[in-house]
């Protein structure tokens, strides 16, 4: 062989034999073969191919655990009593586990190896939420950045509600493999509908620039496409109690409040609670839904709506309250509201913002333990 050629060849040769046995490594030494899950102590028992993380091995034997991340690891929403032992508490669950779980040993679905035989421990309500294959109803901009997804349940629109929830909740849209994307991807959001619209979701979906799932949602879905949701999920809800609501929103945390508030002015729930609620947006093009606000106001007689802008351009001719939606808050709690009234918060936003809220509504009075939300991450 000319030795030009011989010293290329030579190292092919080594880096072929090299990905052989990484190959055959990771198919033997990741082959854990068929294992046993054994649920609530033997009410159901699952048989499973092991190597892969709990929350997608569970959700393939149709049980899903909440996953507002789609199983990043960055929302400690799926949270799961393992009884096995399957080695110390990772780095990346610490941050979502209290010391009362870590002592309990829940760990985070997503971030556990199905390895071996495990026996867990699940709530039973997990066993009711499902996967619905819906088609695409309607798809409108609500700005620039925010779009309304209507989607039709299974029996089709105007059918026998399918799906039972309660208004605040959220579902998981599965986002199918596309373009780089090879595997689907689970994202949460609330739904916007309210539980007597039979026969469909809607959920508002905001543009995050470089996202999987809302990039694919802006871009690519168009009416009559077919798409998976799993759920309901969620513990925000409307508490029976008779303290006033104070809400919080801006973008597309308007969802469950849209839910909550349909849900009250068409069914009559709770008619005796007071309802505030502060919208914020950073200027006229990032406001919507104001003829619908107005019109629940006209039915609900103790509902007020607070839209806030916090940077209005000379040509929105903005009339309404101007700031930051905490200073409004914080402004129209301590003059307007008062402090001699019972009041419970409801928020629905980015981490910060939700952190932010709860500061002042602490320092308005409102308890932590009677400040309601679902944080996603």
């Amino acid at each position: 062989m000319n030795p030009l050629f011989l010293g290329p060849a030579v190292t092919a040769g080594i880096a072929a034999i090299l990905a052989l046995l990484i190959a055959l490594t990771d198919r033997f030494m990741n082959d854990y073969g068929e294992v046993v899950l054994d649920i609530n102590a033997g009410k159901k028992r699952l048989d499973v191919k092991g190597g892969s993380p709990l929350l997608g091995t569970l959700a393939g034997q149709e049980i899903f655990l909440p996953s507002a991340c789609g199983g990043r690891g960055s929302c400690g929403a799926c949270k799961v009593k393992v009884l096995s032992d399957v080695g110390p508490h990772l780095p990346t669950e610490l941050p979502y586990l209290t010391p009362g779980e870590l002592a309990q040993n829940v760990r985070l679905g997503c971030q556990v190896k199905v390895r071996k035989n495990l026996e867990l421990e699940l709530p039973s309500y997990l066993f009711n939420i499902r996967k619905y294959a819906t088609t695409v109803l309607a798809i409108r901009d609500l700005t620039y950045d925010i779009k309304e997804l209507r989607l039709s349940l299974p029996g089709g629109e105007g059918a026998s509600a399918t799906l039972s929830f309660e208004p605040g909740q959220y579902a998981q849209i599965v986002v199918p493999p596309h373009g780089e994307q090879k595997a689907e991807v689970q994202r949460a959001y609330s739904m916007s509908s309210e539980p007597s619209e039979a026969g469909v979701a809607e959920f508002l979906i905001r543009l995050v620039p470089g996202g999987l799932a809302t990039s694919w949602i802006h871009s690519s879905l168009k009416a009559g496409d077919r798409l998976d949701i799993v759920g309901p999920f969620g513990d925000f809800h409307i508490h029976d109690t008779p303290a006033a609501m104070i809400c919080v929103a801006g973008g597309s945390g308007m969802a469950p409040f849209k839910s909550m508030l349909n849900h009250m002015a068409h069914t009559g729930a709770f008619p005796d609670k007071e309802i505030w609620y502060f919208f914020g947006a950073r200027s006229m093009r990032d406001m919507f839904y104001l003829e619908e606000m107005a019109a629940l106001e006209a039915l609900l007689p103790r509902f007020h709506f607070v839209p806030a802008l916090s940077e209005p351009k000379p040509e929105d001719a903005w009339k309404g309250p101007t700031g930051l939606i905490t200073n409004v808050l914080d402004e129209w709690l301590k003059t307007r509201i008062g402090p001699d009234i019972p009041k419970e918060g409801y928020l629905c936003g980015s981490p910060g913002m939700i952190d932010a809220c709860k500061k002042v509504m602490g320092q308005n009075g409102i308890a932590e333990d009677r400040i309601y939300y679902d944080k996603f991450a």
